[in-house]
């Protein structure tokens, strides 16, 4: 399914988005017409929009248009992406009229395994922003994935680590869960997990990965997957803190979206 303000989108909308590339989303994991976070996703939404737009964002009619994409019942991933298809390049210093695309395709009945990353020095421009333009890490992505590894964590300059393309990296130590900060986007699982747990977050450096128990990644649509391998580093693919983890975020509220 793809809609544009709740009507099928027409090919010169999809192609402004393409040729442009300008614009913000969120993806949210529905299951039985419910999301973990949903308030987190819209204030997301709303946040960006005002950065990248300069103009306010209806969450109800967010929530009305991406309802239409799901069954009362069943799995669901829906990403919300906001753009405006006037704008170009030309254009660009308009006024903007930001519309809302829902898509939607059913989650993953399946397992996806644990990762295998390689780090690679890259810091998104506008960390704090999921943005639509995604060029540059999946270059880095491609790259990783045809010299065998399946995706890529980003460090920094300094040797210190940040995030994957398109999640968070947690980390085990000493015991306890390690949230990487930095100039990363705070994800929305990220958020819930740390919540359960109260864990920290701090500046960690490449050189920290080798006194660390496990790594795990987080995004909504997989919330937790074991990271096996960061460059030389071999983890294992399960640890109490991961079960903890995921224990926590399966007992949290999810509300009717």
């Amino acid at each position: 399914m793809i809609e544009l303000d709740g009507r099928p989108a027409g090919e010169d909308a999809l192609a402004a988005l393409a040729l442009t590339n300008y614009g913000h989303f969120t993806t949210l994991l529905v299951e039985d017409g419910r999301v973990r976070g949903l308030g987190l996703h819209l204030e997301r939404l709303i946040r960006d929009c005002r950065l990248l737009f300069d103009t306010s964002l209806d969450p109800d009619r967010v929530r009305a248009l991406a309802r239409r994409a799901v069954p009362r019942s069943g799995r669901r991933i829906v990403r919300v992406t906001v753009f405006d298809p006037a704008l170009d390049q030309a254009t660009i210093d308009a006024d903007a009229r930001p519309r809302i695309l829902v898509t939607a395709r059913p989650a993953p009945e399946t397992d996806p395994g644990p990762l295998r990353v390689r780090t690679a020095v890259h810091r998104r421009d506008l960390p704090e922003v999921k943005s639509v333009a995604l060029g540059p890490a999946l270059r880095l992505r491609r790259r990783a994935r045809r010299e065998g590894y399946d995706d890529v964590l980003f460090t920094g300059s300094a040797g210190e680590v940040l995030e994957g393309g398109t999640w968070n990296i947690g980390l085990v130590r000493e015991g306890r869960v390690v949230w990487p900060g930095g100039d990363v986007l705070p994800g929305t699982t990220r958020h819930l997990l740390r919540e359960t747990g109260g864990d920290p977050t701090e500046l960690v450096g490449l050189p920290d990965l080798d006194g660390c128990e496990a790594a795990f990644a987080t995004n909504a649509t997989a919330v937790l997957r074991p990271i096996t391998r960061i460059d030389h580093r071999e983890y294992p693919s399960s640890h109490p803190e991961m079960t903890r983890l995921v224990e926590s975020y399966r007992a949290l509220p999810a509300h009717r979206l």
